[in-house]
Parts: C-alpha cells; structure tokens; sequence
C-alpha cells in the first residue's frame, strides 16, 4: 500500500467547499471564471486538513464530443463523458507524486460511483503543458482550436466577458483565448476517437500568483 493511503483520504465534498477551497488555490477561480461541477473530491490529510480538490463535470460543450469521437450528434446520449473541470492542491503540500496520486485515485473512486466511459481535461498552455495528466496516463491530442472571447466596456470603465448571447451593438472588443492542451482517457473501447494522438508536449511551467491567503481548514462535518 502507497503511503499516501496511510496518510490522506479521498472523500466526497460539495460544491461550496470545493469553490471555497479553488477561490484561494486556482488562478482561474480568481479571474472569476465558473467551473461545471456534477462531483467534487477532497483530499484530507490525517489532521483533517482539505489540501487538494478536484471537480468533475460533463463535458463543456457538445460540438467537443461530436469532433472528438465518431458517430456523435448533437443529441447523442453524452452520459459516461466526464471532464475534469478543476484540479488545485494547497501549494504548501510539496510531497512529490502526491497530486498524481490524488488525481488517480479520484477517478478510480470517480470509475466505483458512476459510469464512467471517457475522461477529458485541458492544461491551459499559458501556464502549463499537464505533466500531471501525462504521469496519470492521459493520452495527448494536441491544441485545442484557437477561440476568441469578447470583452463588454461598462459605463464605469470597467470590462466584463460575455459568455452567451449576440454582442450586435455592445461596446468592446474580441481578444484571443489561450490555447488548452487536450487530454484523454477512454475506457469504452466502442468509441473511436478522431483526434489524432501526439507525444507529449514539454517545457518550463509559468509561475501565477494566487492574492487570496490560504487558509482552508475544514472538518468532515462540512462534507456533503
């Protein structure tokens, strides 16, 4: 038995605890963007402390899954297609293969509980190249498709991104999205994958710096 197991647990969490914990641990919960959320996992050590979380949702958006694997439509049945929207760990945890244990033994708890036939997730490549998902036998599709977000100017001068809906008359402008690694596990064999697999992508990590203190001490009796 891995030493983690002796030492950490993983154990069901909701959303709350698990927005609580990404606000001060996640640089894209502090730029204000959302996440999709079905599960979330926290990783408990022995004192209780929460000092790792991971979120699972469907995936984001369906023209993915009809680009990703044969035969997918619009209304095709999505269920079993699990992304994992969020991973962050308290940065003063700085045991090495903690997160990819963490990571792993989130999906064979997540694999136990529901139907879980594929697993994507995206490493933003403004930061990072998802060595975690290389460790955790992902495989690599390459980047994603480039995409532009538009940026509304408010009256106080402030901006704010428009996420649905036509922008016809707004005041703003259209910026470039950083591109996302693309990582996959498929565990259904009867889906085909049409993305083309390519080796893992290398290089330095970006350093981001979190502004939020981290202070996140929780009890079980906060969990869902």
């Amino acid at each position: 038995m891995s030493s983690f197991s002796k030492r950490y647990c993983i154990q069901l969490i909701s959303h709350s605890v698990a927005e609580d914990f990404l606000l001060k641990n996640h640089y894209l919960a502090q730029q204000g963007n959302g996440f999709l959320c079905k599960v979330a996992h926290g990783l408990f050590d022995n004192s209780l402390h929460l000092v790792g979380v991971i979120t699972w949702g469907g995936c984001s958006a369906f023209q993915t899954l009809i680009g990703l694997f044969e035969g997918y439509e619009r209304y095709s049945d999505q269920s079993g297609i699990w992304e994992l929207t969020r991973l962050a760990m308290d940065d003063e945890r700085k045991e090495k293969n903690l997160t990819s244990w963490f990571v792993s033994h989130s999906i064979r708890k997540l694999r136990k509980d529901y139907d879980v036939k594929a697993i994507i997730s995206y490493a933003d490549s403004t930061y990072h190249h998802g060595y975690i998902y290389q460790a955790t036998n992902f495989k690599y599709y390459g980047l994603a498709p480039k995409k532009q977000d538009f940026f509304e100017v408010q009256k106080d001068g402030t901006e704010k991104q428009v996420w649905r809906g036509s922008v016809k008359g707004m005041q703003g402008e259209w910026r470039d999205r950083s591109r996302k690694h693309r990582y996959l596990i498929v565990y259904d064999k009867s889906l085909k994958v049409k993305w083309k697999e390519m080796p893992y992508p290398k290089g330095d990590n970006s350093e981001y710096q979190l502004s939020v203190p981290k202070e996140n001490q929780i009890s079980f009796f906060d969990i869902l």
